[in-house]
């Protein structure tokens, strides 16, 4: 992560949620364009050995993106984003869950709804994800199988992509 800009994660097992707050040295409208963007979000979303193999997206409120972690065997683990709101520039929510190679949720796995939400001032753009869960076990269960760890060196990605943009513009 960048030195100097705030990375918060916290885990709120009473509340049932993980709160992200993230900033990046980058202008809102490039953040947010990581994050909604299959060709983006495949450069940064998987944690390294992995990549994120996007499918199909369509970013829209009722629209879905289906993707793949694809481990360095090849080998294809799926899910789905489910979006169910998009103000433009500044807020989306989905529901995310694992699924199988044709797009069925697997019903052992309740998922999660995550609300992102994206703010700039001087230049620092300011991520704040809140993830919900819907049980304490469904919760643990995330963190067991190394939710915090994957998701901070995904974000590390994103640090160095955006890092690449910058200095590309300048």
């Amino acid at each position: 992560m960048k030195p100097g800009l705030l990375f918060d994660f916290i885990i709120n097992k009473e509340n049932l949620t993980v709160t992200v707050r993230k900033e990046f040295a980058a202008p809102q409208k490039l953040v947010w364009d990581t994050f909604t963007k299959a060709e983006l979000l495949d450069q940064w979303w998987a944690p390294k050995p992995y990549l994120s193999s996007t499918k199909s997206m369509e970013f829209k409120k009722g629209g879905r993106r289906f993707y793949a972690m694809v481990s360095p065997e090849g080998q294809e683990h799926y899910a789905v984003q489910d979006y169910t709101s998009v103000t433009p520039i500044s807020n989306f929510k989905y529901f995310d869950a694992f699924a199988d190679k044709d797009q069925n949720i697997n019903p052992a796995d309740p998922g999660s709804e995550w609300n992102l939400n994206f703010s700039e001032k001087n230049g620092v753009t300011t991520v704040d994800i809140l993830i919900q869960c819907k049980t304490l076990e469904d919760m643990e269960a995330t963190i067991k199988m190394g939710f915090k760890e994957g998701f901070t060196a995904g974000l590390e990605n994103l640090d160095q992509y955006i890092a690449t943009q910058i200095s590309f513009v300048l």
